[in-house]
C-alpha cells in the first residue's frame, strides 16, 4: 500500500469516526471537499487534508486516527495523557492484571474476527484499537518500574 493510500484510508477513518456532516460543520468545508480528501479517484490521489482541518476533526473522534497513521509511517509509538485514560496506573500489580484483562479482549476479538477465515476492515481496527491499548498498559507499566513501583 502506498503512503498515499495509506493517509487516505486513515483520514476517511478520521471523517467517519466524527459523521460526515459533523466534520462539515467543524470545519466549514463541504461535504464534497471532505470526500475529496479520502477519495481514492485518481483525479484526487494528491489532494490531502489540511493539517489544521485534521487538528480540528481529531479533536472530536474518539481516536487520533490521521496523527496515528503519520506516526506509524515514522516507526513512532504515541501515548495518551493520564488525564483521558478511564483510571490511572496505581503500580506494577494493577498494569499486570490490565494488561492480562486487555489481552484476553484482543484474543476474543480475534477470535471472532477470524471466524469466518478473513479478517474485514472494520475487524482490523477493533483489533488494532486493543493492540493499542495494550501498547498504552506496557507504557504505564514501563513508567511504574521506571518509578520503582511495587
Amino acid at each position: 500500500m502506498s503512503i498515499a493510500t495509506y493517509l487516505k484510508k486513515h483520514t476517511e477513518a478520521l471523517v467517519k469516526d466524527v459523521g460526515v456532516e459533523a466534520a462539515c460543520e467543524l470545519t466549514g468545508k463541504s461535504k464534497a471537499t471532505i470526500g475529496r480528501y479520502y477519495s481514492d479517484n485518481e483525479e484526487h490521489g494528491d489532494r490531502f487534508m489540511p493539517i489544521d482541518v485534521v487538528a480540528l476533526l481529531e479533536g472530536a473522534a474518539r481516536h487520533p486516527h490521521v496523527t496515528s497513521a503519520l506516526a506509524d509511517l515514522r516507526g513512532i509509538t504515541l501515548s495518551y495523557d493520564a488525564e483521558r485514560r478511564n483510571a490511572a496506573s496505581k503500580g506494577v500489580n494493577q498494569d499486570v492484571v490490565a494488561l492480562a484483562q486487555r489481552f484476553a479482549i484482543l484474543m476474543s476479538e480475534y477470535n471472532q474476527a477470524i471466524g469466518d477465515g478473513v479478517i474485514s476492515v472494520n475487524e482490523a481496527k477493533r483489533l488494532l484499537r486493543e493492540t493499542l491499548a495494550i501498547q498504552q498498559v506496557l507504557l504505564d507499566m514501563k513508567l511504574n518500574l521506571e518509578d520503582g513501583a511495587p
